[in-house]
């Protein structure tokens, strides 16, 4: 078969995509096209308020049956498979028995607040700065460190030589493998453990959160051969050629990897993520600094940063509209809803469900509907919350714009939410920039794909890849008006520290 940069190339891809909502596999052929997929939506566990588990069992049983079932949907053989990629929700950790294999507890998502009052006593402890130097994150409940901590302070009585932790990319490889425990740099960026400048743990981190160094994976370079899945999986021995973070994955497969390139995905939240290039970035506007992906090359290592904007509720609310207070029965009924009225009634959503991420940071928020009259509809709330979506996006681009020398002249989108014509068109407007949707939605897991590919020479060209993407439609900003933007900053603040004031 001749793929895109004319050279030769028998077989196919596999790329993994384990999300927060539910975990996929896709088969790619060398022309990037999808041949088979499969999805299994995941159990969401919620203990208490403000806490999300999942079983990582359900995980791993899952990656195997979506594994399965893409490849008899692809109607190949698994020996066909050249390389395997895979992309992970970030953050989420767990710990387990390497003996047995089994958790120790489900794991604790990234969107979990358990460990606020654990950061908040780092806060006041004066580690903030020093934990910004080395990691490029704020202190929050969102990364895994404290998670580990929490999980490890609640078996005090197991043995920790036989212990492993990791994200979910480290749990599904040492179960893919037979027992490597390896995460890539991208992942490990996430922890608050690793060190941004030397790419490596840090001690004086470990030594912060008391974490044993020796129950921690080995990081590798993102793109590069982890190990082969262990034959009695899916018949094969397949290479694992790439890991990546979900998000870093969709920057990848967008081909942003360069300064002035970024793409926000429209998922459970939102992220938006710019590429700076071969040296972090620091933001003074609360924005984190993060490893884009990392490739080893002749003399060392190539690594590539970015800069991101977390927003940690954009498709959960639109399910909370949905299962919560039952407003619609299908996501897209949101759209239609939007369009049947002129404007949002006076009314403005904050989607605090998690507290706030960038560029607030703050834990103790919470969601809120503000400017409620006897004239409200339904439909009016409806576009309160996409118009808050956008908002959210709009703050971000702003703080991105305030720390990178390159303005952002685009905005490239993806995830589930961008199917909304609605809210891609709102977005354009308040942002004075166009909005660019592919064709091809699920780029994290074509980024997955892309990289798998090019480690094992299945594809040669990055840049010819990414040429053959198809942009379905550009939308062009109509009129930007952020008057109504400075009246939702204002319904922001007053739901900050909420849970603070409750005491």
């Amino acid at each position: 078969m001749q793929t895109l940069d004319g050279t030769t190339s028998l077989g196919y891809i596999l790329a993994l995509d384990l999300g927060t909502t539910g975990n996929r596999a896709f088969v790619f052929n060398a022309d990037c096209k999808i041949v088979g997929q499969a999805y299994k939506e995941l159990t969401q566990y919620y203990p208490q308020p403000g806490w999300l588990e999942h079983d990582p069992l359900e995980i791993w049983q899952d990656t195997c049956w979506v594994m399965q079932t893409a490849i008899e949907n692809a109607q190949i053989p698994p020996s066909a498979i050249a390389a395997l990629g895979l992309t992970v929700q970030r953050e989420t950790c767990l710990i387990w028995n390497k003996t047995t294999g089994k958790p120790l507890h489900r794991a604790i998502v990234w969107q979990d607040r358990r460990t606020a009052p654990l950061c908040h006593q780092l806060q006041e402890q004066g580690y903030a700065q020093e934990i910004y130097d080395r990691t490029g994150l704020v202190i929050d409940a969102y990364f895994s460190a404290t998670k580990l901590r929490w999980l490890l302070d609640h078996f005090t009585d197991v043995d920790l030589k036989n212990v492993l932790a990791g994200t979910i990319d480290s749990w599904v490889l040492w179960n893919l493998t037979g027992g490597i425990h390896a995460t890539d740099h991208s992942n490990a960026s996430r922890t608050m453990l690793m060190n941004l400048h030397s790419c490596e743990w840090d001690q004086r981190l470990l030594e912060i959160f008391q974490i044993p160094a020796h129950i921690l994976p080995q990081i590798q370079p993102s793109l590069g051969v982890f190990g082969v899945t262990d034959a009695a999986i899916l018949g094969a021995e397949i290479p694992i050629a790439a890991i990546l973070g979900d998000q870093q994955a969709s920057l990848f497969g967008h081909g942003c990897d360069r300064p002035g390139l970024m793409k926000c995905t429209y998922g459970t939240g939102s992220f938006l993520v710019a590429h700076t290039g071969s040296k972090p970035v620091r933001s003074q506007h609360q924005l984190i600094s993060t490893v884009a992906w990392t490739q080893a090359n002749q003399s060392g290592m190539d690594v590539g940063y970015a800069l991101e904007g977390s927003m940690f509720t954009t498709g959960a609310c639109i399910q909370w509209l949905r299962d919560g207070i039952k407003l619609i029965t299908t996501a897209a009924e949101t759209e239609t809803m939007a369009n049947q009225v002129t404007d949002n009634g006076g009314v403005y959503f904050v989607p605090a469900f998690s507290g706030l991420g960038a560029p607030h940071w703050d834990m103790s928020a919470r969601g809120a509907f503000f400017g409620i009259t006897a004239s409200v509809q339904p439909q009016h709330l409806v576009r309160a919350v996409l118009e808050a979506i956008a908002y959210q996006v709009l703050e971000v681009v702003q703080a991105i714009n305030a720390s990178s020398s390159t303005p952002m002249g685009r905005l490239i989108v993806d995830g589930g939410a961008c199917e909304n014509n609605f809210l891609m068109q709102f977005q354009a407007d308040v942002l004075g920039i166009p909005v660019e949707r592919p064709i091809m939605r699920d780029t994290t897991v074509q980024g997955a794909a892309f990289a798998a590919g090019l480690v094992i020479g299945f594809w040669h060209s990055y840049e010819a890849l990414v040429r053959q993407r198809q942009i379905e439609c550009v939308f062009e900003p109509r009129s930007k008006s952020v008057s109504n933007f400075a009246t939702w900053q204002k319904a922001v603040n007053r739901t900050l520290a909420w849970t603070d004031k409750m005491e």
